[in-house]
């Protein structure tokens, strides 16, 4: 790392309670001398809105955003996966489906600051509840199709994309080292993913 791209920068978090926990968020600080990081995680909440008044989803917590921010993270997936919210298809605005909902989230914030630099972070693999890398949801999707679909909206809005899930090391064989629970990081995990995600930071 070069250490010069996000001096005095300001980067937001956005997802749930992994970003909420704040882990990650001050060893990629430190590393990459971000002036200040906010953090809008919130736990418990997936990317997609479950009804009108659900204002812990993260399409909705993206309307808080502050306009002037450098650089912002999108990390969701796991928990519309765990709460069978449907992929939906991409193109359309509708905050009840995941690509809706992540559609409405990017284009909030571009709108806002066109000059932020937005990126998009897949799930980690978990195994926890009965909700693994295999399992269908009662939607009839895996983690791995959320994790495709952020894929393919990096790709429509040229956007880079962290894959967490193939690259940060978590898997059936690490999630008792990794995490408490076999979903949520411990510190030694926290490390891990801001290991990964400083030197993807950095390249931007």
């Amino acid at each position: 790392m070069n250490g010069v791209r996000w001096i005095g920068k300001t980067w937001g978090t956005l997802g749930d309670s992994i970003t909420q926990a704040n882990g990650y968020q001050p060893y990629v600080k430190e590393a990459l001398k971000f002036e200040a990081v906010y953090n809008y995680g919130r736990g418990g909440c997936s990317m997609t809105a479950g009804g009108d008044r659900d204002e812990g989803a993260t399409v909705n917590i993206a309307k808080t955003v502050e306009p002037t921010l450098d650089c912002i993270t999108i990390f969701a997936g796991t928990n519309d996966y765990r709460l069978h919210m449907p992929l939906g298809e991409p193109g359309h605005s509708d905050p009840f489906t995941f690509f809706g909902a992540y559609e409405l989230t990017i284009e909030m914030i571009l709108r806002a600051n066109p000059r932020c630099r937005v990126n998009l972070w897949t799930p980690l693999q978990r195994d926890k509840d009965g909700y693994d890398t295999v399992v269908a949801n009662e939607a009839g999707h895996r983690l791995k199709d959320y994790v495709d679909a952020i894929k393919l909206l990096g790709v429509s809005y040229g956007l880079p994309v962290l894959d967490l899930y193939s690259q940060s090391g978590f898997n059936k064989l690490t999630l008792d080292t990794l995490t408490f629970d076999r979903l949520h990081p411990n510190e030694e995990g926290y490390q891990r993913i801001a290991m990964v995600a400083a030197n993807f930071l950095d390249k931007l």
